[in-house]
């Protein structure tokens, strides 16, 4: 099995999506450079057909996303939160938890201890970390593949794997949900998703918090050898100085240490733990993993 890769994009992309390069350890991908780039997602290439036909290789990757969605929900974690301010002097927010699945089904982050924090330009706590864990993950199973579009882009050749290129569109805007717009690469032998770049859109302005973050770089890597899980977020973006400057602001979310559920829920009856709060509704389980660049 192949289990990681960096990217570099092909030349038809590379007016269209900015991609750092970036190294990854044994468990996954590892903090980014320190160059700051916000990246935009790509306008429409033109590329000839892929060797399999789109339609296909989309119900492939949306039955392993079905697969990897019920695996996903199955597994606590820990994850970390980091958020920096980039510019002189810069500061740092950190915070580490544990992702875990009650008995009613609802996903909670248990935080042990403060955050620690010496950002000099914004403040945050407990709850802003709790909002972060709760973005939703990008899952395209079958059931959620009716709401969107997509757009064959192109190959691209990450390390060892090669991958398939969409854009991804939602077919219509809600106001009670968010969907996906942006681009998915799927590798071309088990047509599993290995990474997702793009932003939540709906009728409603904004990404749902009170955060700057707009564009979540997504990569995925394969736990167990079998399922490609989400377990690094990047996003890149500014939020402004005290003399109307741009500072550059970097959020990064890095989930580790997945193991069954059950082991840690098992005779852990009765209400979550006063310092728990709803992370998410359950993300998508697959096959593989990615690194990021």
């Amino acid at each position: 099995m192949k289990t990681r890769f960096s990217f570099t994009m092909p030349t038809a992309l590379l007016l269209l999506l900015a991609i750092n390069a970036r190294a990854q350890d044994s468990t996954g991908p590892m903090a980014p450079p320190p160059k700051f780039e916000v990246k935009r997602i790509p306008s429409e290439p033109h590329p000839g057909p892929p060797p399999v036909p789109a339609e296909v290789i989309i119900q492939k990757f949306a039955a392993n996303e079905d697969v990897m969605k019920q695996k996903y929900d199955t597994f606590d974690f820990t994850q970390t939160i980091r958020i920096e301010e980039l510019a002189d002097p810069g500061g740092l927010f950190s915070v580490t938890g544990e992702v875990y699945t009650r008995p009613d089904g609802q996903r909670y982050l248990r935080v042990d201890g403060k955050p620690e924090s010496n950002l000099k330009l914004e403040l945050y706590n407990l709850e802003d970390v709790r909002t972060i864990a709760s973005l939703p993950q990008f899952v395209f199973t079958s059931q959620e593949i009716q709401n969107y579009n997509f757009k064959y882009a192109g190959q691209e050749k990450l390390d060892q794997l090669n991958t398939y290129i969409f854009q991804v569109k939602p077919k219509l805007l809600s106001r009670r949900r968010r969907f996906f717009e942006g681009v998915i690469w799927v590798d071309d032998q088990d047509f599993a998703i290995v990474k997702t770049y793009g932003k939540f859109v709906s009728e409603l302005s904004g990404n749902g918090t009170a955060l700057p973050f707009t564009l979540f770089e997504t990569y995925r890597e394969n736990v167990q050898e079998k399922y490609w899980l989400p377990t690094y977020t990047r996003s890149d973006d500014f939020i402004k100085g005290p003399n109307d400057e741009e500072i550059p602001v970097r959020l990064v979310i890095r989930s580790t240490e997945f193991k069954p559920h059950e082991q840690q829920a098992q005779g852990s009856g009765g209400p979550p733990p006063p310092s728990a709060s709803p992370a998410s509704s359950p993300p998508p389980a697959q096959p593989k993993s990615p690194s990021p660049h």
